[in-house]
């Protein structure tokens, strides 16, 4: 069995650009695991194995792998920097013990590494700092340092000092060890020599090892109190409390290098070993009932407790679909039969494999703590959880954002018209924070995603993989209507052809319904006036009538009929003499119940950093928002507003630009409120001319 003390799950996260894959292709070369690095703006990273990732120079979805240092396992997460692939991070975040936050040298905590710092800490994953690209101009490491106290609010236990800056970086100070790490000028992270600290450092290194010490001994009083009296604390213990720290998020510690240089990665890669936690010394995962209510039970880190997994990601790919599963207890072999409870049903686990980026290692079983990807799983999607069958349990699903943009697109040809739909289905599953659904009014099929170069993407991947051409156009606002006042009204429909005749008479009150009721039908007739039989067929003609509304065609919600009183001939009547006649009722007497329009109203919930929450409030009143509460937190101000939804279009692009692009906003539909006459005016005129020019 192994021992999963020597387990560490990491994830590798930080602001786009700051060099996480670049990262992580020098551990993966410093572990063995490959033997030539591939560079970003070369397209030949190992972890960017997408042709969208390799043109542009970023990473689109996580990647795993794993590999080995020091007798320690490694699996590694390398996830994407950019803002609308945040949900990658999030979910990543999720089922990992640990993480390494890479930070630019000359960035400095730039407004993704913001946002990914917050996920972290609402998982409560344990974190190292990485401050990179310390060979670039600008680079200071002091700088960045400070910057992670203010920003973030969070305490930087440094860990290693550069010698020399931007071009004259060569290697790093070991602030524990008191050693001097100096790499040559071949480039191979492996030719470097340990030597004296510098003489010029000296200063520096005895100020951040006192600091180091001093933060580390606050985890142990006894060693708190000895040190006090003048006994020096041995590096043993310091790395004790150091780990004791780490894991409970009281403090991170920092490593300084440059990864591009192959300069300082193996410290890091030594303190993930040493500091961060293995699998059983994070906080069991809480298990839930189907409602999403906690039950007290864990899913406790062992290999001989019942069977807990987390599906977290669908990778479609020329072997079919690729389930990633983080495993939290038991054991799961090929074969296996396993419960998804969110479906209800049992799945086979066909093959389990271990994932190097693209490439695989197929392996017989796994157990807790290992990250895994299954295939056959046919049901399974992200954030389900499988379990043993005969001890069912869930653990706590993933929340995901919801979409903040959507486009509308359609296929060329015919023959794109079928493939589309198949393509869209895997799309979907892959990514839960991208929807399609069809716009039942146009009939169009909309996209809606997380950002325009997150919807720019899926349009490609349609072009490339998938070999779709699609045109992609703009979206409608839903709009919606409703009446204001109650009518009381009589029809009667009438109808001679020689024959059987058609007669129907119906006395009815159309009213206002409670907002959100829908449409009620209700009956009041007495005395056989309007037969029983013939109380369906009104109320089912006012039920499809109101699909249509009489301003400008979009659907009526929130009344309420009711039918009075009426009239009958014993051999003219019928149940579709009666539906004519609620038909032709309805398009009587809407138009006098002072008919209004509804705009879909939003949920809008903004993330703006302190010296701009003035600018972001304003623009929200401009677009007809009501600001609802603002909440101030460490890194920024939430501010929380209802706004409509026709005003929010291209709201993402104005809030980077307003906050230097470090502003983020999440978006959900509310409900449904009155238009302000202008609008409402030009709406009702646009469907009208868009009516006339379709004729």
């Amino acid at each position: 069995m192994t021992d999963l003390a020597l387990y560490r799950n990491i994830g590798i996260f930080a602001h786009v650009d700051a060099g996480k894959t670049t990262t992580t292709e020098r551990i993966l070369k410093l572990t063995g695991k490959i033997h030539k690095t591939g560079e970003v703006h070369d397209g030949a990273a190992t972890t960017d194995f997408m042709e969208q990732e390799q043109e542009r120079g970023i990473t689109i979805q996580s990647a795993a792998t794993s590999c080995e240092w020091a007798g320690h396992r490694l699996n590694i997460i390398d996830t994407p920097g950019h803002v609308d692939f945040t949900i990658e991070v999030y979910r990543s975040l999720k089922v990992l013990d640990g993480g390494v936050g890479v930070f630019c040298g000359s960035g400095g905590v730039e407004p993704q590494s913001e946002t990914n710092w917050r996920y972290a800490n609402d998982s409560e994953v344990a974190r190292l700092i990485f401050v990179n690209k310390l060979d670039r101009l600008g680079a200071d490491f002091y700088r960045v340092i400070e910057q992670v106290e203010k920003v973030l609010g969070a305490v930087p236990l440094v860990m290693t000092l550069p010698i020399g800056e931007e071009d004259q970086f060569c290697g790093v100070v070991d602030v524990l060890n008191r050693e001097a790490y100096v790499w040559d000028e071949t480039g191979n992270p492996e030719a470097y020599e340990i030597k004296e600290v510098p003489a010029d450092m000296a200063d520096k290194l005895e100020e951040y090892r006192e600091k180091l010490v001093e933060t580390a001994l606050e985890q142990d009083d006894d060693l708190m109190e000895a040190y006090l009296e003048g006994e020096e604390p041995s590096i043993a213990d310091l790395k004790r409390c150091i780990r004791k720290g780490t894991i409970a998020l009281d403090f991170f510690p920092t490593y300084c290098g440059s990864a591009f240089k192959n300069k300082g990665v193996q410290n890091v890669l030594n303190g993930v070993v040493d500091y961060l936690p293995n699998p059983m010394e994070v906080e069991p995962q809480p298990e839930v009932d189907l409602e999403g209510n906690e039950t007290g039970g864990k899913a406790i880190v062992d290999p001989d407790y019942p069977l807990r997994a987390l599906a977290f990601k669908i990778m479609d790919d020329r072997y079919g679909a690729l389930t990633f599963t983080r495993i939290y207890s038991g054991r799961i072999n090929k074969g296996d039969n396993v419960l998804n409870t969110f479906t209800g049903k049992t799945e086979r686990i066909g093959r389990i494999v271990e994932m190097h980026a693209d490439s695989r290692n197929e392996i017989d079983s796994a157990q807790a703590g290992d990250i895994v990807a299954l295939l056959g799983m046919k049901n399974t999607q992200t954030g389900h959880t499988l379990c043993d069958p005969v001890k069912p349990a869930t653990l706590e699903p993933m929340v995901f954002p919801a979409p903040v943009i959507s486009v509308a697109i359609a296929p060329r040809d015919k023959a794109g018209a079928e493939k589309m739909g198949i393509a869209l289905s895997k799309m979907i599953a892959e990514d839960p924070s991208f929807y399609v659904e069809t716009d039942e009014e146009s009939g169009e099929t909309i996209m809606r995603g997380m950002g325009e170069l997150h919807l720019d993407i899926k349009v490609d991947i349609l072009k490339r993989t998938h070999g779709i051409d699609v045109d992609v156009g703009k979206p409608q606002v839903a709009y919606r209507e409703t009446i204001t006042k109650p009518i009381d009204d009589s029809y009667t429909h009438k109808k001679q052809t020689g024959g059987a005749g058609q007669f129907a008479k119906i006395d009815y009150t159309i009213e206002p319904g409670e907002p959100g009721s829908g449409y009620e039908f209700e009956s009041k007739v007495t005395g056989g006036n309007v037969p029983r039989e013939f109380w369906p067929a009104v109320e089912k003609a006012f039920g499809v009538s109101m699909e249509e509304g009489t301003l400008a065609g979009f659907p009526l919600l929130d009344v309420k009929v009711t039918l009075t009183d009426g009239g009958f001939h014993p051999v003219d009547s019928s149940a579709i003499a009666y539906e004519l006649a609620a038909k032709a009722a309805y398009r009587q007497s809407i138009p006098k119940a002072s008919p209004q329009l509804l705009e879909p109203v939003m949920k809008v919930d903004v993330y703006t950093p302190d010296d701009h929450v003035g600018d972001v409030i304003g623009d929200l009143n401009r677009r007809r928002g009501m600001i609802k509460s603002q909440e101030a937190g460490v890194t920024g101000v939430r501010v929380k507003a209802d706004c409509p939804l026709a005003e929010m279009f291209g709201y993402i692009g104005d809030l980077r630009t307003m906050t230097s692009g470090r502003g983020q906003f999440s978006m959900e539909f509310s409900h449904y409120a009155p238009c302000p006459a202008n609008v409402s005016e030009g709406v009702i005129a646009e469907v009208k001319a868009r009516k006339a020019a379709a004729s």
